[in-house]
C-alpha cells in the first residue's frame, strides 16, 4: 500500500491518555531508522487523535495479533505512525487500528516531515467545545429554573445529549472500541460514566462533566505538548534558505534542503548557518549556544568547524558544506531526543505496572458498590448507581500515567538546551545514583592538542653568543617547516607570544625521522629537536640534564634549539588541562562522586596532569581493553559509573559503563554512537549539571506520583461516603493531571545555575 497526499482534519481531538496498562506492552521489534535522522523504515500514517503513550499503547495491543506485521514506529509529538508491513498485510494492520477507534491516514514523506509536531484543535475545534459547554449549562439551568414539565424535560435532555456529542464523540468512539476489546482505559471510563449518568437522570450533569473533560483534556494536551516540544524550537533556528555559490562565482539563495554535501554558501553577518561545514574563507564570532550551550561566542577561521542553527555574529564566512540538512549535528540532536522522548524510564514502567492493577480494582469496586449498597446498606438504587458512576471517572490513573512522561521529556529538553544531549529517560533518571566517573585524558580532561608551555634560551658565553630575539626567530622558522605536531605548537606558541617575528629563508632543511628537523639559515646549521637527538650529537650535559628532567617529570615534551657546537633553547610542549576540568572535578569530588583517569598515555604523564587536575586515582599506559577492564573493576568496587571520553579507543569502556559520556566538539562518530550522553561542548562542568538534573527529575517524580495518589484517594474516600459529585470527581481527575503536568515542566527552567560559560 502506497502512501497517498492527504490533508489531516484542521481539528486534533487533544489527547485522552491513562489506559490501565499504558506502556505495558511487548511491542514488535523496530526495525532501524534509515536515511536521515527521523525518517521512519514503511509507510508514514497520520493518527489525529493519538499523541501520548496510552494511544500508542492501544494501537500496539490492537495490532499485536496480526502476523507479518515487521515493526511500528511512534512519533507521538507529529501524531505519526510508520507501519513496516507487507503490502498484503496493511489492510490488516489498518482495520485492526480502525477497529480501535483511530483513524489512520497516509502521508506522503514530504507531509510527515511537514508535520514533525503534533497539532492542536484549531479555532473549529474550540469553538465546536466552547459550544458544548454553552449547551451543556443551558441544561443544568433548564434542570434549576425551569418548572418540572416534561417539555423542559425534553429540552433540557436534547441540550445535553447535542453536549455530549459534541465534546465527547471521540471518547465514544475510542471507549466503545475499549470496551469491546474488554479494555479499561479513561475513555472506556468515561463513556460508561457519561452515559449511566444519562440513563438516570442526571443528564444535565452527565453534558456538564463530558464538556469540561474535554476542554479539560484540551489544556493538558496542550501543556504536555509544550514538553514534549520544548526541544522543537531548535527545528526553527537553521534557516530554510542558503547562499550556494553558482559556477559562474555568484551568489543565489536555495533552499538548505537542496544543497548537497561540497558545496559552497556563504553567511553573513547577523544570519544563522543553515548547514554543518567547515570555513574555508573569513573569519567572525560564532554564538553556538543553541548546540552546545556555549553561552560565549567562539572565534571561527579557515579550517574551523560551524554548526547548522548557529549565528554568525561579525564577519562574512564561506562555508563548505559537510552535512544535508537531515543529518546535520542539530537535526541529530533533535532526533535523538525525540527517540529518548519514546523510552521509558524505570520509574514509569514502576508507574505503568501498578496503573494497570490500579484501574481494574477500582472499576470492580465501583460495580460492588452499585450492586451491594443497596441490599447491605439499604441504600436506593439510583443513589449506589450514581455513587459507582463518581467512582469511575474518579478511578482513571490519568494523573499517575502522566506524571512520570512529561517529567522525564522537559528534564531531557532542559538538558539539551544546555547540550547535554541523552539518549533516554532512564540514563536522566538514573545519573544521579553515579558512585565513581572514568575519564580518558586527552580531550577530555585537556586540550587534547599540544601547547607550548615553557620557553627558556640558554645563557651563552663568548663573542659567538646569540641574542634572544635571533634564537626565537630560527626556532619560528624551523618549526614552521615542520608538519610534527610539537613543531606546529611550538612556531603557534612563539607567535601567539609575539616573540618571534618573521625570519629568513632556510636553507637544506631536512627532517629527521625520529629527532626532529635540520636545516641552515643565514649560512648557520641549526637543529631543532628531541632529547636523543641532542645526544647524539654530543651537546647534552648536566646543567641541560636538570633541565629536561624538571620538564619531563611534569609530563610535557621537551624540543632543543642547537648549533654545532651549543645548545640555544630549551622548549616544552604539553597537552593542558582545561580549566573547566579543574572546576568540574573539584565539584563531582564535593558531591560525593570519585573520579578515575583511564588513558593510554605513560604513567609519568598521566599523574601529573591527575595531580593537576585533582583526580581521586589515575591508571596510565592502558589499551582499550585495559580500560574496559578497569571499568568493570570500578563497577564491581564502587557501583554505579560513568565513562567519559571522546576516541575510538574509548568506545568499548563507554558502551560497558552505566552511562557512556562522550564528549561530542571533539569526538568520534564512534565514541558518539557507543555513548549515552553527549556532551557537546567538550565541558566536563556538564557531567555535574547533568548530575544535579537526575537528582531534581527524581525528586519531582516521586513529588508527581505522591500527589496524583493523594488526591485519587481523598476523593475515592469521599466518593464511598457521599461527599463526592460528578462535578468533583472530574475536577478532581483533570485537577490531578494539571497538577503533575505544571510539575513536571518546572524541569524546563535553570538546573541551578547558568550553563557553564
Amino acid at each position: 500500500m502506497s502512501p497517498s497526499p492527504h490533508t489531516p482534519p484542521a481539528a486534533a481531538e487533544p489527547c485522552s491518555h491513562c489506559s490501565s496498562d499504558a506502556l505495558m506492552d511487548n511491542a514488535p521489534a523496530q526495525r532501524p531508522v534509515a536515511g536521515a535522522p527521523g525518517a521512519a523504515r514503511g509507510t508514514v500514517f497520520r493518527i489525529a487523535t493519538m499523541d501520548c503513550a496510552a494511544e500508542e499503547s492501544e494501537i500496539r495491543h490492537a495490532v499485536a495479533g496480526v502476523s507479518g506485521l515487521l515493526g511500528l514506529q511512534f512519533q507521538l509529538g507529529a501524531r505519526t505512525v510508520a507501519i513496516d508491513a507487507a503490502p498484503a498485510v496493511m489492510p490488516q494492520v489498518l482495520a485492526a487500528i480502525r477497529g480501535a477507534g483511530f483513524d489512520p491516514q497516509p502521508l506522503a514523506p514530504e507531509e510527515a516531515q511537514a508535520h514533525a509536531h503534533g497539532h492542536l484543535p484549531g479555532a473549529e475545534g474550540l469553538a465546536r467545545l466552547g459550544l458544548a459547554l454553552g449547551l451543556a449549562v443551558a441544561a443544568e439551568l433548564l434542570a434549576f429554573l425551569a418548572p418540572d414539565q416534561r417539555v423542559f424535560q425534553v429540552a433540557g435532555m436534547a441540550l445535553a445529549a447535542v453536549a455530549i456529542g459534541l465534546a465527547g464523540f471521540s471518547t465514544y468512539r475510542k471507549g466503545l472500541a475499549a470496551l469491546g476489546r474488554g479494555r479499561l482505559n479513561i475513555n472506556a471510563l468515561m463513556t460508561v460514566a457519561v452515559t449511566g449518568a444519562f440513563v438516570i437522570g442526571q443528564w444535565p450533569e452527565a453534558a456538564m462533566v463530558m464538556a469540561l473533560y474535554a476542554i479539560a483534556e484540551l489544556i493538558e494536551a496542550r501543556s504536555v505538548d509544550r514538553a514534549r516540544n520544548a526541544i522543537k524550537g531548535l527545528l526553527d533556528l537553521a534557516p530554510d534558505t542558503a547562499e550556494l555559490r553558482q559556477p559562474d562565482g555568484t551568489w543565489q539563495p536555495v533552499a538548505a534542503a537542496a544543497v548537497e554535501p561540497g558545496a559552497v554558501v556563504r553567511i553573513r553577518p547577523g544570519a544563522r548557518v543553515p548547514l554543518d561545514g567547515v570555513v574555508i574563507a573569513g573569519a567572525s564570532a560564532v554564538n553556538q549556544a543553541s548546540v552546545t550551550g556555549e553561552s560565549m561566542p567562539v572565534d571561527k577561521a579557515a579550517g574551523d568547524t560551524l554548526f547548522a542553527g548557529t549565528i554568525n555574529d561579525t564577519g562574512t564566512l564561506e562555508m563548505r558544506v559537510t552535512a544535508t540538512a537531515s543529518n546535520t549535528t542539530l537535526a541529530r540532536i533533535i532526533h535523538a531526543v525525540e527517540q529518548a522522548q519514546a523510552s521509558r524510564a524505570p520509574t514509569q514502567q514502576l508507574v505503568d505496572q501498578f496503573a494497570a492493577i490500579y484501574t481494574p480494582v477500582v472499576f470492580a469496586l465501583a460495580v460492588a458498590v452499585a450492586v451491594l449498597t443497596p441490599w447491605l446498606m439499604d441504600v436506593a438504587w439510583l443513589e449506589a448507581l450514581y455513587k459507582a458512576l463518581v467512582l469511575l471517572v474518579i478511578a482513571c490513573p490519568c494523573a499517575l500515567v502522566i506524571a512520570t512522561p512529561v517529567t522525564v521529556v522537559s528534564g531531557l529538553a532542559a538538558a539539551a538546551r544546555r547540550g547535554i544531549l541523552i539518549k533516554g529517560g532512564v540514563y536522566l533518571e538514573t545519573a544521579h545514583q553515579l558512585k565513581a566517573i572514568a575519564l580518558d585524558k586527552t580531550g577530555t580532561i585537556t586540550e587534547g592538542r599540544p601547547r607550548l608551555v615553557a620557553t627558556e634560551v640558554l645563557p651563552q658565553e663568548g663573542s659567538t653568543s646569540v641574542p634572544e630575539a635571533q634564537v626565537l626567530r630560527w626556532a619560528v622558522d624551523l618549526a614552521g617547516h615542520s608538519d610534527h605536531p610539537v613543531s606546529r605548537a611550538i612556531a603557534q606558541g612563539l607567535a601567539t607570544a609575539q616573540a618571534a617575528p618573521a625570519g629568513g629563508a632556510l636553507e637544506a632543511f631536512t627532517a629527521l625521522p625520529g629527532r626532529g628537523v635540520q636545516a641552515r639559515i643565514a649560512g648557520q646549521a641549526l637543529v631543532l629537536g628531541n632529547h636523543r637527538l641532542i645526544e647524539e650529537r654530543g651537546l647534552c650535559n648536566a646543567d641541560i640534564e636538570v633541565r629536561l628532567a624538571a620538564h619531563e617529570a611534569q609530563g610535557r615534551t621537551v624540543t632543543l634549539l642547537a648549533t654545532d657546537t651549543a645548545v640555544l633553547a630549551v622548549f616544552a610542549v604539553a597537552d593542558t588541562i582545561k580549566d573547566s576540568s579543574r572546576e568540574a572535578l573539584a565539584t563531582l569530588h564535593a558531591m560525593g562522586v570519585a573520579s578515575v583517569m583511564l588513558t593510554g598515555d605513560n604513567q609519568v604523564t598521566a599523574r601529573t596532569i591527575a595531580a593537576q587536575a585533582g583526580l581521586d586515582e589515575v591508571q596510565g599506559n592502558l589499551l582499550p581493553q585495559d580500560k574496559l577492564a578497569a571499568i568493570e573493576a570500578l563497577q564491581a568496587r564502587h557501583g554505579l559509573t560513568a565513562m567519559v571520553g571522546d576516541g575510538i579507543n574509548d568506545a568499548p569502556a563507554l558502551a560497558r559503563a552505566d552511562i557512556g559520556i562522550a564528549m561530542g566538539a571533539a569526538g568520534t562518530d564512534t565514541a558518539m554512537e557507543a555513548a549515552d550522553v553527549v556532551i557537546m561542548n567538550d565541558d566536563l562542568r556538564r557531567i555535574p549539571q547533568l548530575i544535579r538534573l537526575s537528582r531534581r527529575t527524581r525528586a519531582v517524580l516521586w513529588q508527581n506520583i505522591a500527589l496524583a495518589l493523594g488526591i485519587k484517594l481523598v476523593f475515592l474516600g469521599l466518593a464511598l461516603f457521599n461527599g463526592a459529585s460528578m462535578w468533583m470527581a472530574v475536577f478532581a481527575d483533570m485537577g490531578a493531571s494539571l497538577i503533575v503536568v505544571f510539575n513536571g515542566l518546572r524541569m524546563l527552567r535553570a538546573v541551578d545555575e547558568a550553563p557553564a560559560k
